[in-house]
């Protein structure tokens, strides 16, 4: 697997620790869009695009976020116990829509990524700079209607 595009669309909070989002084209065949590239503790690094976790009320079946206290649809108390915990017991709210399947391939694109953010950020810095554009259609795709 190749990444043959990187586009970075950089946040305009320079506080936040959101520095950008991005989108890879893997081997000119395949997007993979709104991966971030956060600011921890030890660095810079990357949180695949995700999905909020939801469930159903047992009053009226509507579909709620697991973080959420109250029914959408109806408006009663949902349980705070409902969410499903991780091995080193967190709540987990979100499913990653698209991840790498180990660490190596991670690891590749988290540097491409986090030296693709860096070289936008000087070129940021230049006067007359265009933030990328990420959601672009491509010219050889057809629209559907």
């Amino acid at each position: 697997m190749r990444i043959t595009e990187v586009r970075v669309r950089l946040v305009r909070k320079p506080d936040d620790k959101l520095k950008a989002f991005c989108s890879i084209t893997l081997d000119d065949e395949f997007v993979v869009r709104d991966i971030k590239v956060i600011e921890g503790a030890e660095g810079y690094f990357i949180a695949m695009p995700s999905r909020k976790i939801c469930d159903r009320c047992r009053t009226c079946g509507g579909k709620n976020h697991l973080g959420a206290k109250f029914c959408n649809a109806c408006g009663c108390a949902l349980s705070e116990h409902r969410a499903p915990k991780s091995a080193a017991g967190k709540v987990k709210l979100h499913a990653d829509i698209a991840h790498p399947i180990n660490a190596g391939c991670r690891q590749r694109i988290q540097e491409r990524l986090v030296g693709a953010y860096r070289t936008e950020v000087e070129k940021s810095k230049l006067p007359g700079y265009k933030p990328a554009e990420l959601d672009e259609l491509d010219e050889d795709v057809p629209d559907v209607a």
